[in-house]
C-alpha cells in the first residue's frame, strides 16, 4: 500500500511555488501587461547597452588622446634629429661624391700603375735571364779556357820537368855507378888538379 502524502508531509517550499502559481493564474495577466513587461525590458537593454558604448567611447577617447599626446612628443623629440640628419646628409652629399670619384680614380690609376710595373718586372726578369744566360756561356768559355790553359800550362810544365827528372836520374845513376867503382887512391898533386878540374 501506498501512502498518499498529507498536507502535513509536504514541504513548505513547494507550498509557497504552488501558491504562486494559483496567484499567477487568478492574475489572468494579459497581453498587454507582457508586451508592456518586455518592452520596458528590452528598453532597460537599450540604455545599459548604451551607458556601455558611452563609456567605451569615453575611454577610446581618452586613449586617443594620450596616443596622439605621446606622438606630439616623439615628434617634436624626433623633427630635430630629423632636421639635422637631413642637413648633414645636405652636406656630406657632395663630399661623399667627391671621395667617390676619387677613389675611382685612384683605383683606375692603381690598375694602370699595377700595370706598369707588372709590365717593366717582366721585361726584367726577361732581360735578368738574358743576362744570366749569356753570363753562363762567357763563365763556361772562360773556364774551359782556363782548363784547357792549365792543360797546356800543366803539359808544359810537366814536360821539363819529365825530362828534368829523367836528366836527374840518370846523373844520379852514373854517379851511383862511379861511386860504385872507386879507382885507386891518387897522390896529393893529382888530387889538387882533379879537383881544380873540377870547379872549372
Amino acid at each position: 500500500m501506498a501512502l498518499r502524502p498529507t498536507e502535513e508531509h509536504v514541504s513548505p517550499v513547494r507550498c509557497k511555488s504552488a501558491e504562486f502559481l494559483r496567484e499567477m493564474i487568478t492574475m489572468k495577466i494579459d497581453n498587454q501587461t507582457i508586451q508592456l513587461a518586455l518592452i520596458a525590458l528590452v528598453a532597460l537593454a537599450m540604455l545599459v547597452q548604451a551607458i556601455v558604448l558611452l563609456a567605451a567611447f569615453v575611454a577610446m577617447r581618452k586613449a586617443a588622446r594620450s596616443i596622439n599626446d605621446k606622438l606630439e612628443e616623439i615628434r617634436s623629440a624626433a623633427m630635430p634629429l630629423v632636421e639635422r640628419t637631413r642637413e648633414l646628409v645636405t652636406r656630406l652629399s657632395p663630399k661623399i661624391e667627391t671621395t667617390a670619384d676619387d677613389v675611382a680614380a685612384l683605383a683606375h690609376s692603381l690598375r694602370v700603375q699595377t700595370t706598369d710595373v707588372q709590365y717593366a718586372a717582366n721585361e726584367i726578369i726577361a732581360r735578368a735571364r738574358a743576362q744570366a744566360s749569356r753570363i753562363d756561356g762567357l763563365l763556361s768559355n772562360v773556364l774551359d779556357a782556363v782548363e784547357r790553359a792549365g792543360g797546356v800550362l800543366a803539359d808544359a810544365v810537366n814536360k821539363p820537368l819529365r825530362q828534368l827528372s829523367a836528366i836527374l836520374a840518370s846523373v844520379k845513376a852514373a854517379i851511383e855507378s862511379l861511386r860504385q867503382y872507386e879507382p885507386a887512391p891518387r897522390s896529393g898533386e893529382d888530387r889538387m888538379t882533379g879537383d881544380h878540374d873540377m870547379f872549372i
